[in-house]
């Protein structure tokens, strides 16, 4: 008798275990653990790398369904760091992101495709300075789910993507003396993002 009803309770956690991956998951960013980076040349000899960390937003997620799949976005623009204070200041003036007038950057998923083994291509609509472009993210991830104390879940993933300041209005520059320019038009993009959903902290 014992034996039949821990079977029944197995039963009743695989069905709900099921149910809830038929459904997808809801994910959180965790925005402690989860960051948007950027990497730009300057003078076509160096580059020069940034960090957002005001990262924040939700996932639903169905590795059996991705049409079903969302991934929304935001990012603290004023949360920007290069480890440089005269540089921060330069890129959230009026010159680049303009931090007082477009103080978010966000990015709203269209279509989850795979790419691969442990790969997906995500496109969607990047609003940056104001301007909105389809981007694509070449993502690696999910990782397996991951419980912790408390009966939380976590899964993490990395996405890259290239993308051009002038698409977004960015168009300062200015021409040096070897008659090259002060800041690529070209900008690489990664965001890295632990997500998390149930339990208690």
């Amino acid at each position: 008798m014992e034996d039949m009803k821990k079977r029944i309770q197995q039963l009743l956690v695989l069905s709900i275990a099921a149910a809830n991956l038929a459904s997808g998951a809801s994910w959180q960013i965790d925005t402690a653990h989860s960051s948007a980076q950027f990497a730009v040349r300057h003078l076509m000899v160096s580059t020069v790398r940034g960090e957002f960390g005001g990262v924040k937003g939700t996932a639903e997620y169905d590795a059996a369904n991705l049409s079903q799949a969302k991934l929304d976005v935001t990012i603290d623009v004023a949360t920007l760091v290069t480890r440089e204070a005269k540089r921060d200041a330069h890129l959230k003036s009026a010159d680049f992101f303009d931090v007082a007038k477009y103080p978010q950057m966000t990015f709203h998923s269209k279509k989850f495709e795979r790419a691969g083994q442990g790969k997906l291509k995500v496109t969607g609509d990047l609003t940056l300075h104001g301007v909105t472009r389809e981007v694509t993210l070449d993502v690696e991830g999910p990782t397996p789910e991951l419980k912790e104390e408390g009966g939380r879940f976590r899964i993490g993933a990395a996405a890259t993507a290239k993308i051009k300041r002038k698409d977004f209005g960015m168009t300062w520059n200015r021409i040096v003396d070897a008659g090259g320019v002060a800041v690529s038009d070209d900008v690489n993009i990664t965001l890295d993002v632990e997500l998390v959903r149930g339990g208690t902290k």
